[in-house]
């Protein structure tokens, strides 16, 4: 046995050894490019070069939109958990405590009230990362509460959709959120409170035809799928090629069905400045002091 290469080297290897982690590098979905992680995140999760942009999950969204990345998390609601007792390869209960440890959250909406540039706004963000961020009744329930928090605080309701569609699920409940939350928009309307919709990448189904394309604004991403039916589903059904970009972002705003396509690191600027406008706030004139703090939502 030669001593050397069997007991000496391997502890030696062992000793020395190191883990690269997974999710050191990043690669581009357009390009191919690897870029190191760090400076993707730096990026606000868009890659340097192509410029495409990545999914961000709900408490990224409330981080890079609220100054100071401080907010007021508004407690949301409890709704009923799997009414119709639903059952495909796997229980629905426990599809959703998969999802809710994956996660953290409760279901796929996250509310925050906070300044932006030092005016108080309300902004409900779906996190797709929690199943699609399907349409159901907790969602529901939390796009209502964050109307109603706006309602209470007189402030702008700002919403980030990112969802697939309707939670089938839930079935019939998940669809009679549609109207409910184009009820809740209706008493913004109202009350004349700013509903401003940033569509992201994707923004599909049930939650495209309702509260989505309801805003008063439409705001979008670069590179978003925004649609009711993909392009795939759509392809089938006609037996057609579908136009390219077709349903992006871009092609929405040349067709009229979206105000502007905003790169991410504009999106606060541009979200503060419509909201004062809105409101008919004057400019801020000079970098204030720090604002006062605000109160706890309801």
């Amino acid at each position: 046995m030669n001593w050397v290469s069997e007991v000496v080297r391997p502890r030696i290897k062992t000793l020395f050894k190191r883990e690269t982690p997974e999710n050191l590098w990043i690669k581009c979905p357009d390009t191919g490019q690897v870029v190191f992680q760090k400076d993707v995140e730096a990026n606000l999760w868009v890659i340097p070069g192509s410029d495409h942009h990545l999914r961000m999950n709900s408490s990224q969204r409330l981080k890079m939109m609220f100054d100071g990345g401080t907010w007021l998390d508004v407690a949301l609601p409890e709704a009923p958990v799997d009414p119709l007792r639903f059952r495909d390869e796997k229980r629905y209960a426990d599809r959703l405590k998969d999802a809710r440890a994956k996660t953290g959250l409760r279901d796929a909406f996250k509310v925050g009230f906070g300044r932006v540039e030092g005016a108080p706004t309300v902004i409900a963000v779906q996190d797709f990362e929690f199943m699609g961020g399907s349409l159901g009744m907790a969602a529901g329930e939390a796009f209502l509460k964050g109307a109603e928090t706006a309602l209470d605080k007189r402030t702008p309701f700002v919403l980030f959709a990112a969802s697939g569609g309707a939670r089938m699920q839930e079935g019939i409940f998940s669809l009679m959120q549609m109207p409910r939350t184009t009820v809740a928009i209706r008493r913004l309307n109202e009350e004349r409170l700013p509903y401003i919709v940033v569509l992201t990448n994707p923004t599909t189904g049930g939650v495209t035809a309702s509260y989505a394309m309801l805003g008063d604004i439409h705001l979008a991403e670069p590179g978003a799928l925004i649609c009711f039916a993909g392009p795939r589903v759509i392809e089938q059904t006609i037996r057609e090629k579908l136009p390219p970009g077709f349903q992006r972002s871009e092609y929405l705003k040349e067709h009229g069905m979206v105000d502007a396509v905003v790169h991410r690191r504009d999106l606060k600027m541009t979200v503060a400045r419509l909201c004062r406008q809105l409101m008919r706030q004057p400019l801020p004139e000079a970098p204030a002091a720090e604002p006062a703090p605000l109160e706890p939502a309801a």
